[in-house]
């Protein structure tokens, strides 16, 4: 059998492997399709700051249960849609803007959970998986889990994609139209939220902003519409995903960084085919109708 082919499905032979696999594709295809929403509205900073103040409910969950799982993975998402939530009303009800919202509940946050972890000695020595990620720890349930609130999103997006949309690109138009602007604002809120929590097992806490930002971004470069923007988002989520845990096989590097530094790679080679290059270094070209 050709070298290529041995080399394409020697990792294959470990059942963890091909869980771990199954889960980087489930996890970078659906951070793409997320994060296609927080780059063109410019969210980077709302998905860092949930990345973050998971981590009280992360702490909590390994407490109650034990270390295990489950109890880590529920706490984590009822912290993050509680976090996610709750900056949404403050930057509403406050008489501050959003991203000053941001910053206040996610240090505040990110406190209690460093607090929460010093309390607890052995707690500190799993931290790594949480903050690195522990791709090829997935488990059947753990896969599983990912692919139902996976799917979930991915329903969710499709039901208000032109919602999403319009409030995207023109929020004014979105009020005149009477759109529940506030109400979709939340539902996205509560997506990135969700989808933060999936990827804390692939990338963790400390990469996971990358997988939502990167994989959008480089597809921002190459697409004109939003639509073609999340469908080219995906595959490069996905992409990095195989690539990256290839290459942790191969060469020895922990998983989500390896994950991480192939779509740093693909955003680069990205900035140099980009129809939107000229405008990236300063000068601006026509636009096409």
């Amino acid at each position: 059998m050709p070298y290529a082919v041995n080399w394409l499905l020697d990792p294959l032979a470990y059942p963890f492997m091909v869980r771990a696999l199954l889960a980087a594709v489930l996890v970078g295809g659906v951070c793409a399709l997320v994060g296609s929403y927080v780059v063109v509205r410019g969210m980077a900073f709302f998905g860092d700051a949930l990345a973050h103040a998971v981590l009280p409910g992360v702490a909590i969950g390994y407490v109650l249960g034990g270390g295990a799982r489950a109890p880590v993975f529920w706490s984590a998402l009822v912290t993050a849609v509680v976090t996610a939530i709750g900056i949404g009303a403050i930057g509403k009800t406050a008489r501050v803007k959003e991203d000053t919202a941001i910053g206040i509940v996610f240090a505040g946050m990110f406190a209690v959970g460093i607090a929460l972890i010093s309390t607890t000695r052995s707690y500190a020595v799993d931290l790594a998986h949480f903050l690195f990620g522990n791709v090829l720890g997935v488990t059947a349930g753990d896969l599983i889990l990912t692919a139902v609130f996976a799917g979930l999103v991915i329903l969710v997006i499709m039901a208000f994609f032109k919602e999403f949309l319009l409030t995207a690109f023109d929020p004014i138009l979105a009020v005149t139209l009477r759109l529940p602007v506030d109400l979709l604002n939340h539902i996205l809120f509560v997506l990135i939220a969700v989808t933060t929590v999936v990827s804390l097992q692939t990338v963790g806490v400390a990469m996971m902003v990358a997988m939502l930002v990167t994989p959008a971004a480089t597809a921002y470069l190459l697409t004109r519409r939003l639509a073609t923007m999340m469908v080219v988002g995906a595959g490069l989520g996905a992409g990095a995903g195989v690539i990256g845990l290839y290459l942790s096989y191969y060469a020895g590097l922990p998983s989500g960084a390896a994950i991480v530094l192939v779509a740093t790679g693909f955003f680069l080679l990205a900035l140099l085919v980009s129809p939107r290059r000229q405008r990236l270094w300063g000068r601006p070209r026509e636009q096409s109708v």
